[in-house]
């Protein structure tokens, strides 16, 4: 995958709770040491939204959806495990060891 494809990414949370918070924190990082400058992050909070998180089959938070490059991806939690979600992401073991 080239390192300047633009990453797009959709967070679901639940106001601020504690695995809320603490996903926001790790998809910052996450952002900031692997895609810096390559990526784009919109928060929707559910209980603001909640209409949007059911129509978008959203039904726990907090998740996080790859919107693209494609395949689109999800990943449900607080996204503590930073090789996992790289590798999940589909951004490669070569930018999960970076």
């Amino acid at each position: 995958m080239s390192r300047t494809s633009r990453f797009k990414f959709r967070l679901y949370v639940a106001g601020d709770t504690q695995n809320s918070a603490q996903a926001r924190v790790n998809l910052s990082a996450i952002c900031r040491d692997h895609l810096s400058g390559q990526h784009e992050v919109e928060i929707v909070d559910v209980l603001k939204e909640p209409k949007r998180a059911l129509a978008d089959g959203i039904f726990m938070t907090p998740t996080l959806v790859k919107l693209g490059p494609a395949p689109a991806q999800k990943l449900v939690g607080t996204l503590s495990q930073t090789e996992t979600v790289l590798l999940a992401l589909g951004l490669g073991q070569e930018m999960a060891s970076a």
